[in-house]
């Protein structure tokens, strides 16, 4: 059955950021056939800022994952810029969650998990949730997390 993610995301109150301009040659969003690819996106706050930081040196795990929360509403937001409504999705498939931190953080899952969660609430629990990677890694700008994500259209 099709939803209306628009009104869900009112619903939600969910409240999201502008959609960030491409920073490099790439195209934020891609269709193949019918599958909608979205290049990694974010944490951009609603007015525009970025949030930064590196997890196991100055933030903890809950900030992580609202830095993933974050992103996941950056790319609902993207995609949105791209189509004019969401509802065009049918489910989420795939996820790549990236992580900035120190060697010693072991709770990556745990971070991207924000994300996830997110996209849950939105999709609902069968079509919000799909297969998933979480890595640690060090990201550009100090960025606290990356995803990228792969969705199937209707």
């Amino acid at each position: 059955m099709k939803q209306d993610t628009d009104l869900r995301i009112i619903e939600l109150g969910l409240i999201l950021p502008p959609a960030p301009k491409p920073v490099g040659v790439y195209k934020p969003v891609l269709i193949v056939d019918k599958f909608l690819y979205v290049s990694g996106q974010v944490p951009f706050l609603a007015d525009g800022t970025m949030m930064k930081g590196k997890l196991g040196a100055d933030m903890d795990t809950a900030a992580g994952k609202m830095a993933a929360r974050q992103v996941g509403l950056t790319m609902l937001s993207t995609i949105k810029a791209h189509f004019g409504e969401l509802k065009k999705i049918k489910r989420i498939v795939k996820t790549l969650g990236m992580v900035n931190c120190t060697p010693e953080f072991d709770s990556h899952p745990a971070v991207i998990n924000g994300f996830s969660e997110l996209m849950s609430e939105v999709f609902g629990e069968d079509n919000g949730v799909g297969v998933r990677s979480a890595v640690g890694t060090m990201l550009p700008m100090n960025i606290v997390v990356e995803v990228e994500a792969m969705f199937e259209l209707y």
